[in-house]
């Protein structure tokens, strides 16, 4: 594979993590199926995605069983959470307030490896900061949109602290059993929570559902994995960075949620910080985790 190649797949794979949430919008069913039946099509995608690569997904230590439970726990609080923030307040704001993870990932590893957060670290967390207090669209909780960012920094919370955990898991298994195991967990957490409204999903929503989770998960994760052969990790992140770019110009084109001065402002702020701070860390490691 080219660079150039590489390049253009890895911003494809950035465009369907973005476009997750307007998928989320599309979709009338609440967060809980959404994220559930988003697990269901991503682990037939992760199959044969394992396939592909010559895995058997549901073979792993042990060891690794334990800390693979507790990551996909969060991975379901995280998609729901996330899809919950596109329902109360909007893509914008929802994908913004993710967008705070790489904070939250430095914060992690302090608290739990012990790594001392550098100087860089320390400008990233108060740009975050100041970015999420810039797109706050007021400090009232009755308004939608402030919900909408609350739930989304907490959806960035937990999928941060499921990286975190990745990081030791990746010693023990591979990217794709990760991603496998995680979403069977996903699958049976939720599962009791939404059989009974399953019938009630109509068939434009299981479209949508499916698309989430054999685009945005299965296809954007085989594209993101290909694409490291040819460029390097660093340079993988600052593209993957992009993508509360590419969902806020799709939500604007396709729902009309235009962003005010003040939201592009918070979003530059954050994303810029976030690309900055790419650039100051090489990668040693690539952390291959289920967004």
């Amino acid at each position: 594979m080219t660079k150039q190649t590489a390049l253009i797949q890895m911003h494809i794979a950035a465009i369907l993590f973005g476009v997750s949430g307007i998928f989320g919008n599309l979709i009338a069913s609440d967060s809980f199926v959404i994220s559930m039946g988003r697990s269901i099509f991503a682990i037939f995608a992760m199959t044969l995605l394992s396939l592909h690569f010559r895995y058997i997904p549901w073979r792993i230590p042990l060891k690794a069983f334990y800390s693979l439970v507790v990551a996909g726990i969060l991975l379901a609080a995280h998609w729901v959470t996330f899809f919950y923030a596109i329902k109360v307040g909007n893509v914008a704001m929802a994908t913004l307030g993710f967008a705070c993870f790489p904070a939250c990932v430095a914060l992690f590893e302090m608290l739990f490896f012990k790594d001392k957060i550098t100087k860089v670290e320390y400008c990233l967390l108060f740009c975050v900061s100041a970015g999420l207090i810039m797109v706050t669209p007021s400090f009232d909780l009755s308004d939608g949109g402030t919900m909408g960012l609350i739930w989304g920094t907490i959806s960035g919370i937990l999928y941060g602290a499921s990286v975190v955990i990745n990081r030791y898991t990746l010693k023990l298994t591979t990217g794709v059993q990760i991603c496998w195991w995680q979403c069977l967990v996903v699958f049976v957490i939720l599962f009791p929570f939404t059989v009974t409204s399953l019938p009630a999903v109509s068939q434009m929503d299981w479209l949508w559902i499916a698309c989430l989770g054999l685009l945005c998960t299965g296809l954007s994760y085989y594209l993101f994995i290909s694409s490291l052969t040819a460029i390097n990790a660093k340079t993988a992140s600052i593209i993957i960075a992009l993508e509360p770019v590419y969902a806020i110009v799709g939500a604007w084109i396709l729902f009309s949620e235009q962003p005010t001065i003040r939201t592009i402002i918070g979003g530059l702020v954050i994303i810029l910080a976030v690309i900055w701070a790419g650039l100051q860390k090489q990668a040693t490691t690539t952390k291959l985790v289920t967004e």
